[in-house]
């Protein structure tokens, strides 16, 4: 059985219990997702199947991938990811799959892509406190300090240093994040609390 599908980050809201509780909540259309191909271990080694969500016409797709969904008989889509099974045995290519895998109540694990922040300081990406305000340092504030790379101790930058650069654009998994409600028509699921990424990014949800 899977125990997974994709899903895009529609944004956040708050719900309300019967006793006026206010839940922060994320909003995903989770599915439906296609299974495009199933991969078994006596043909690539492990078995997997490998999921498509969000139609794609067929204008803005090659020959290969083209050649690709006409195997498996299926419409393209946007997007594919592989999701590992125990066994694939009863996993059909073409099958269907959507949010009624999911019940309220239950704990999943989202992963996603965080939002990029650009170009950074050491201040914001690696929470450094920075130079005091006065005593004389009125031009480096903000500044890493010193990096020890030079001397015959060291002679160069260690790999790891934390230093300036691109933050954000990463891969981040939240782990045990409660369903709160289902819209089945709709195909959304509403998750406590928030979820990488920004809005109308791609979430890969995964059961416990």
């Amino acid at each position: 059985m899977l125990n997974g599908l994709l899903g895009k980050k529609l944004g956040m809201t708050q719900i309300f219990k019967e006793d006026g509780t206010v839940i922060p909540v994320t909003i995903i259309e989770a599915g439906p997702c296609t299974v495009v191909q199933k991969k078994s271990v006596e043909t690539d080694g492990y078995n997997a199947v490998q999921l498509g969500f969000i139609a794609k016409g067929k204008k803005g797709i090659n020959k290969p991938t083209k050649g690709h969904f006409d195997k498996a008989k299926t419409k393209p889509v946007r997007f594919l990811r592989e999701l590992r099974v125990e066994k694939s045995d009863d996993i059909q290519v073409g099958h269907t799959v959507d949010v009624d895998m999911f019940k309220p109540g239950e704990k999943i694990d989202i992963s996603g892509i965080s939002k990029g922040r650009g170009f950074a300081g050491v201040m914001k990406r690696h929470g450094f406190a920075g130079f005091p305000a006065s005593r004389g340092t009125h031009e480096y504030f903000r500044h890493s300090g010193s990096i020890s790379g030079g001397r015959t101790i060291r002679s160069r930058i260690f790999l790891g240093k934390k230093m300036p650069g691109h933050m954000g654009c990463e891969k981040v998994t939240l782990l045990n994040l409660e369903v709160v409600k289902i819209i089945k028509e709709n195909n959304l699921l509403f998750i406590k609390g928030a979820t990488p990424g920004a809005n109308g990014g791609i979430l890969f949800i995964r059961k416990k």
